[in-house]
């Protein structure tokens, strides 16, 4: 189950990655702000490719932005197997997701931590990382939501709403 979760989570990132794509076209139309080239850069250093000033191939861009969103997806993936769905659930994705793009472009030394760019940068960042994982998370919650109601919605079924001294369901007699 686990392997069709992530799976079906990576083909959800995909469609969040096609999503977050879209509407950066539309915001670039009317903002008049240029492509970054920093997926490109982060994956040129990635993978150990010399420093090509002024030449960012936007086929890298693509395959950064698309590669990472897709693999990414599998963990939205694995959420929802476990129970973990709907807008919370992508709410935390979404730290998740933003999570990963600083861990590699600032480990390549390409970006910087977000705390440090303009405004107008991390708020543009978080509207359209926030397209992403949200798509996603409700692609994932729809495929693979189909293979099991989840540990975490189990749980939860017992006895609806916030409540203290609900534990989890017992487990089967000779299991483990």
């Amino acid at each position: 189950m686990w392997l069709v979760a992530i799976t079906r989570g990576m083909a959800a990132g995909l469609a969040g990655a096609v999503a977050m794509s879209v509407t950066e076209k539309i915001e670039q139309a009317y903002t008049r702000r240029p492509d970054s080239h920093v997926p490109a850069r982060t994956l040129e250093r990635l993978l150990g490719l010399p420093e090509r000033p002024g030449k960012q191939p936007y086929g890298w861009n693509l395959a950064m932005h698309f590669g990472q969103g897709t693999l990414m997806g599998g963990v939205r993936g694995l959420q929802a197997a476990a129970g973990l769905r709907g807008p919370w659930a992508s709410s935390m994705f979404l730290v998740v997701r933003l999570t990963s793009d600083q861990i590699l472009e600032n480990a390549t030394a390409v970006g910087a931590p977000p705390w440090t760019w303009p405004r107008r940068e991390l708020v543009v960042d978080l509207l359209h990382k926030s397209v992403y994982a949200f798509v996603t998370g409700i692609v994932a919650d729809r495929l693979v939501g189909r293979l099991t109601p989840g540990p975490g919605r189990v749980h939860a079924m017992m006895r609806p709403g916030r409540r203290s001294g609900v534990g989890p369901p017992p487990r089967p007699s000779g299991a483990g």
